[in-house]
């Protein structure tokens, strides 16, 4: 029955991996595995590495070492290597789900993965499980003893997978449990927007992520530990918050070699690509705003979300500093205690959590840790982690920001559901992923903890509740004269209806709305107020044609937008508030 079950399992897996990639492969050419494109076009390049810009319009973005190691993979034929990519990209999924199912987090607690992959696989199979049978497996335990999910079980406590498993016994049982739950891990991996992002956009982060857990979570032999975290570091710098976990955990030698690796990877790529080298820690590596646009709703880092929320350029990296440095030290802190406690998995998910926080951009398809965390939530103990982890799957599995765009009744409803991934990764970086450190002192941390989220379930509130400042929707922008000759930003044709000073048309997408119209000869102006008490911007009139004025901006929500048609004196002739 377990045999059987396990292979439907993968098998489920397989299928969703199968259609997620021929879903990206029928994605027209501009589209398909963008990121990728970016890669093989500059290692093909012949000019100066950073100075490849694709058709796409996307430049080259990571330290050269990334160069030394993508130019050998630039030799097969492009088609061929995004076939390639996409396999590496699901094989690395599974390697990850069962990294994470070695850990404390998943084969003896009952988890909403393995639950939903037992149900799909019982209809597949046709046979039927209960909770029981598919996440208690183990061997009986004593009173006292600690279960493979650290979880101190009473005295007589005996698990019923070796019944259950066909006379398997207790390792047959504990082995296809291990298999069926980390058949649910992955599924429930693949399926969630930054592994779905990695494979549409041909990204890299999935590896980075498989280096860094397998290092920092102690999988690999103890003396090549650290190695793998420098090698990511090369190739994408967040992993460098790594070093500072081993030092803060006192794992000095791993520290050591991630940096020994850090610096020799940095180095040969001094000797193959010294211009590139050179150019870029001179001086590329600063310049985020190659990157794109920094406070776009898929940078959800703490960065992208202070953006967000409008702060002055003056203001922004104070209060950005003090909160990352408040949320790393908090999350150093418990993955120190989680690795103390013989947690390594959960640790270094923390501070994988943790690099996403801090980096200045976290796009997407850099949210594997968040996904990991969210799972490792769902493993623990105690229904309020449970429910936290389930909320913040879903979180990570769909864009609420998107998906009830239509439902916030408020401005700052609104914002909370866009950066909800963002307060999930703060959350979790402050509250941690459950595990036996979290189990010391249950009562004492039980009140603290119920105080703690009493406390921000009230400033949540607080904030759903307040009209947020014009500021706080920085995808506006105004189009002006330069823009006229394209049809994504003036595609309205028409003329304003007998007694209207204007007419327009909207169109939405997925991150944004936009709004294309023209004006009478009346109206002088036009200006636009993102939400209630908001400062307003003022909105050019183009001539597009002889006595034909337009106008074309962009908006995040028109929800509660307000747009204003000023006469000759500067006064408001008309308002417009039911845009939508």
């Amino acid at each position: 029955m377990f045999e059987r079950r396990v292979v439907a399992a993968w098998a489920v897996f397989g299928g969703i991996a199968a259609a997620s990639a021929a879903l990206v492969w029928r994605r027209p050419d501009a589209q398909r595995l963008s990121d990728l494109h970016i890669y093989y076009g500059a290692a093909k390049f012949d000019g100066p590495l950073y100075d490849y810009v694709a058709e796409n319009g996307g430049p080259f973005t990571y330290p050269p070492f990334a160069m030394v190691l993508f130019r050998p993979l630039s030799l097969l034929p492009e088609a061929t290597l995004g076939v390639l990519w996409l396999a590496m990209t699901c094989a690395a999924v599974i390697a990850i789900a069962r990294t994470v199912t070695r850990s404390s987090a998943a084969t003896a607690t009952v988890t909403v993965t393995s639950a939903v992959t037992s149900a799909v696989t019982s209809a597949v199979t046709g046979t039927a499980t209960t909770a029981g049978t598919a996440t208690t497996a183990g061997a009986t335990t004593t009173a006292g003893a600690t279960t493979t999910a650290g979880a101190t079980t009473k005295a007589g406590a005996a698990t019923k997978a070796g019944a259950s498993a066909g006379g398997g016994g207790s390792v047959g049982s504990r082995f296809f449990t291990r298999g069926l739950v980390a058949a649910g891990v992955a599924t429930a991996l693949l399926v969630s927007a930054p592994v779905q992002s990695n494979l549409r956009f041909g990204q890299v982060s999935i590896f980075i992520v498989l280096l860094a857990l397998v290092d920092a979570g102690q999988v690999v032999p103890a003396r090549f530990r650290g190695i793998l975290v420098g090698a990511a570091a090369a190739i994408k710098l967040t992993p460098l918050l790594f070093v500072v976990y081993f030092l803060v955990a006192r794992r000095y030698k791993d520290a050591a070699r991630a940096g020994a690796a850090f610096v020799a990877c940095a180095g040969v790529a001094a000797v193959l690509m010294p211009g590139a080298s050179v150019r870029y820690w001179g001086g590329t590596i600063f310049q985020t705003s190659r990157i794109g646009d920094l406070a776009s709703l898929g940078n959800q880092s703490v960065h992208g979300m202070l953006l967000r929320i409008g702060l002055s350029p003056a203001t922004l990296p104070v209060v950005w500093a003090v909160l990352i440095a408040a949320i790393c030290g908090a999350a150093l802190l418990r993955a120190r205690a989680l690795h103390l406690h013989g947690e390594p998995v959960r640790a270094a998910v923390l501070v994988g959590c943790a690099t996403v926080a801090a980096s200045p951009v976290s796009w997407t398809h850099h949210q594997v840790w968040t996904v990991l965390a969210a799972m490792l939530l769902v493993a623990t103990e105690g229904a309020w982690r449970r429910a936290a982890g389930v909320v913040l799957l879903v979180v990570m599995t769909l864009s609420l920001g998107v998906v009830l765009r239509g439902v916030a009744l408020y401005p700052g409803w609104q914002f909370l559901l866009e950066n909800a991934r963002s307060l999930g990764l703060i959350a979790v970086c402050v509250a941690g992923v459950g595990g036996a450190a979290m189990r010391l002192n249950r009562r004492t941390r039980f009140r603290t903890t119920r105080r703690i989220a009493v406390a921000a379930l009230a400033g949540l509130a607080a904030l759903a509740l307040t009209p947020l400042p014009a500021g706080a929707d920085p995808t506006f922008k105004a189009y002006s004269a330069d823009d006229l000759t394209n049809p994504r930003y003036f595609y309205f044709t028409g003329t304003p209806a007998a007694g209207e000073p204007i007419a327009y048309k909207i169109r939405r997408e997925k991150t944004k709305v936009r709004v294309n119209g023209v004006v009478g000869a009346e109206v002088a102006g036009l200006r636009y107020t993102s939400a209630p008490g908001g400062a307003a911007r003022s909105i050019p009139l183009l001539e597009a044609d002889a006595g034909v004025r337009t106008f074309s901006f962009r908006s995040a929500s028109l929800a509660h937008g307000r747009l204003d048609v000023l006469d000759a004196s500067g006064q408001v002739a008309a308002s417009f508030t039911n845009l939508a």
